[in-house]
């Protein structure tokens, strides 16, 4: 039977509702794909008056605007911020939460002129995005507040004049931590006068950013002390699980928490997707990239403006070459489909934005860099290309489909990993379960240390002094040591020759991006990739997909960090092999299991590297050819959660070969990735999973280990909570594996039967048993 909802004899489509229809009839078929239709009705907005206390400028400005009352939320915020409270907003995408931090601040400038504020956001997109809402409004209250963008974009010549006149800089924590705190002086007007400063898209700062964010925070708290402010926070938020709890671990201070959401929303719909099974007892699904073309394509063809997310790079180009193919056989053609990512230059971003506003742009495939709010317009449907990971990210995505109070739809297109078949098979799991909570470890020795070094650049440390709760004399010992601290005069003064904010990068354990250069003609840079992702994208003879069009790479030149590559036509894309492996440095804690095996926590270092690659065809996903890589070895000190397995313990299976035990394990590996992300609220790609101790020499003494290690140098503090839930991650793993139907493993368990053998589940399920039977 033919279960797509694209059978040829469906008649066009006119609006949002007739395409819902449509998945409601797919849902009454036999086997159907549909495994959930949820609808959100339209919601009316809860409107009070503009408090009495805002600025008559102010209010005769929203008055002029058509603004005569605000959201509750609006106005509880400002209520707060007005009391002198920090405050933070959490409401859904569209909200109007912009209004929850503009409103405080223009109050404060307009009776103030001297007042200055930052706002920082996670991108330049959103700070260029957010200076034209706020200069529009300005202008209409006839202020002569100034607001300014300082950001690595901004021109020499024009940032002497920023410094000094600008009541408002719109900046991002990574021009505030190499551009702004290091040349403090130069702000010196700005921070005595700094009154508030606003975290916009708090949700973003998890995890290894959030960390390092916590600490730019304590280093201008500390410049603000030394100019005698004491600015105010206001944050806002999507929707997270510990909004308060992250505002205040961020900044260290105590914050009042609005989350009554007022605005009005349309009306909505989201649909879970789980494509077609085409064999069973090997468990495979027809392909959800396939899948998530079709329905693309479908709401396309349908005059619906269209945003599809993938969950990296390499599927958000293989999608963009689908469609502009799809597309180019339509009226609005090739150049209607355009895609959106991180490694795209900032010009190219700023155009599809602007395209996609105007209606120029019919379809995007995107990472998760549109997630944020930038003004992307009136979007008809999201497509989501596999489960983002968290239940925060999804309803972020789902949320940018009807920005504008129009009905729309979103969809997610589940792929075979075991937590997207998790989260398609039990929906009330999904949409009953809180939003994850934002973890950041701030005290991260080699996050802490690096700031540290910056904090002393900028201001001597002093005795005594503290750098959030750490005693520091230990730390600024050991830099004096290595010559880059001198003590004096009861305090600690940097005296190397070196930038220490340069050797930092905020989103991962190297500040190094690499440049793609092509070569087809004239030399011309294309493209950015992020120094951990260089050697699986970018090694040699690897097809660089940018905008639909294939680049092969010719060179990489490693120590300069640039990428040559040339346009070329071909069929397939590339996929990079890598070999990881882990070593036990330290255990911190361990617990017996099961007579011998130990959940151990502890540090540990991997070294990680690419040593091949395949090459892949479009469309069909067959094997066309591979080749050997020999690229230097990339390695992390992080801290790990792992199964110790003693030779007693495997000796308990004799029927099973020394290679399906082994099978059997790296089936276990998968299995527990997925449950742990689940069970720790995280995205399961924070997790990396090993196994050391690969079968080689005496069968007599392999004892090998099953690590799951936090993918972040010096780790984010979510291995120690796994060790502690041991025996629930056992249990649900177990779950997960016997509700397969697969019938020797799937990638929707244990893995494909490729990976895991013809024994590998049952060798899982055996295992498993055995550790739950005590």
């Amino acid at each position: 039977m033919n279960l797509s909802l694209f059978d040829s004899e469906v008649a066009p489509r006119r609006d949002v509702e007739t395409a819902v229809e449509r998945f409601r009839e797919l849902m009454q078929r036999p086997e159907s794909p549909i495994r959930h239709l949820l609808h959100q009705p339209a919601r009316p907005a809860e409107l009070v008056p503009v408090p009495d206390n805002v600025h008559p400028q102010l209010s005769q400005a929203l008055a002029a605007r058509g603004i005569g009352q605000l959201y509750t939320h609006q106005a509880a915020a400002f209520e707060s911020a007005s009391r002198g409270e920090n405050v933070v907003v959490v409401t859904p995408t569209a909200s109007g939460k912009t209004l929850c931090y503009n409103l405080p601040v223009w109050d404060c400038l307009l009776r103030d002129p001297n007042a200055r504020a930052f706002y920082l956001f996670p991108t330049k997109a959103l700070s260029e995005d957010q200076l034209a809402g706020f200069n529009s409004a300005v202008e209409a209250m006839g202020s002569s507040i100034r607001a300014f963008t300082y950001d690595g974009d901004t021109p020499q010549d024009a940032r002497k004049a920023i410094r000094e006149r600008a009541n408002v800089v719109l900046t991002n924590p990574d021009m505030l931590h190499a551009g702004i705190l290091p040349h403090h002086t130069k702000w010196a007007k700005a921070f005595e006068n700094l009154r508030y400063i606003v975290l916009d898209e708090l949700h973003y700062y998890r995890g290894v950013y959030g960390s390092h964010l916590a600490n730019i925070l304590r280093r201008l708290k500390r410049i603000c002390e030394f100019y005698g402010s004491k600015p105010r926070f206001i944050c806002s938020s999507a929707t997270i699980a510990n909004p308060r709890e992250l505002a205040e671990r961020l900044t260290e201070t105590e914050f009042t928490l609005v989350d009554r959401n007022g605005a009005p929303s349309g009306e909505k719909y989201f649909i879970f997707y789980n494509p077609p099974v085409v064999n069973r007892n090997l468990g495979i699904r027809r392909s959800y990239l396939h899948e998530a073309r079709r329905i693309a394509v479908d709401f396309i063809e349908h005059g619906q403006q269209t945003l599809v997310f993938a969950n990296n790079r390499l599927a958000t180009e293989i999608l963009v070459t689908y469609l502009k193919d799809a597309c180019a056989r339509m009226p609005a053609g090739a150049d209607s489909v355009r895609g959106y990512r991180g490694g795209y230059l900032p010009r190219e971003r700023r155009e599809i934005e602007r395209k996609l506003r105007d209606g120029a742009i019919r379809a995007v495939v995107a990472t998760n860099a549109l997630e944020l709010g930038v003004d992307i317009g009136s979007l008809d449907g999201v497509v989501m290309a596999g489960y983002p990971g968290t239940v925060a990210s999804t309803w972020q995505r789902a949320g940018r489909a009807g920005r504008r109070q129009s009905t729309s739809v979103a969809v997610m297109v589940a792929s075979s990993n075991p937590l997207d078949q998790f989260i398609i098979e039990h929906p009330d799991y999904f949409f009953t379960r809180a939003p994850e909570h934002a973890q950041i470890n701030p005290d991260n020795l080699e996050v802490l240390i690096n700031h540290l070094k910056c904090a002393a650049f900028e201001l001597p440390l002093r005795e005594g002094e503290k750098f959030g709760p750490r005693d520091i004399q230990p730390l600024c010992d050991f830099l004096v040591e290595s010559r880059l601290l001198h003590h004096s005069a009861g305090a600690w003064h940097w005296t190397s020759d070196t930038y220490p904010a340069d050797a930092i990068s905020l989103r991962s354990v190297t500040s190094d991006n690499f440049v793609v250069i092509d070569e087809t003609g004239e030399p011309k840079v294309i493209a950015e990739v992020a120094y951990t992702a260089a050697p699986s994208e970018l090694h040699e003879k690897a097809i660089y997909l940018h905008e639909a069009r294939q680049f092969q790479v010719e060179r990489l030149d490693f120590e300069n960090r640039k990428a040559y590559v040339r346009r070329v036509e071909c069929d397939y894309f590339t996929d990079a092999i890598d070999y990881t492996q882990v070593k036990e440095l330290d255990r911190f804690d361990e617990q017996c299991v099961h007579e011998g095996v130990m959940a151990c926590h502890g540090e540990v270092r991997v070294n990680r590297q690419i040593v091949g690659f395949k090459k892949v065809k479009f469309y069909t996903n067959e094997n066309v050819g591979a080749g050997n890589l020999s690229l230097p070895e990339q390695e992390m000190h992080t801290t790990a959660f792992w199964l110790h397995f003693p030779v007693a313990f495997l000796a308990r299976f004799p029927d099973l070969a020394p290679a399906d035990k082994q099978a059997g394990l790296v089936g276990l590996g998968n299995a527990f990735r997925a449950v742990a992300a689940l069970l720790l609220m995280s995205d399961p790609r924070d997790l990396g999973v090993a196994i050391t101790e690969d079968i080689t020499g005496s069968l007599a003494v392999w004892e090998p280990d099953l690590f799951l290690y936090d993918n972040f140098a010096g780790g984010v503090g979510l291995s120690a909570p796994l060790h502690a839930m041991t025996r629930r991650l056992l249990e649900m793993s177990a779950e997960l594996i016997r509700s397969c139907t697969c019938g020797s493993g799937c990638p929707s368990c244990v893995g494909p039967l490729g990976e895991t053998g013809e024994r590998g589940k049952e060798a899982a399920v055996r295992i498993l048993a055995e550790l739950l039977a005590s």
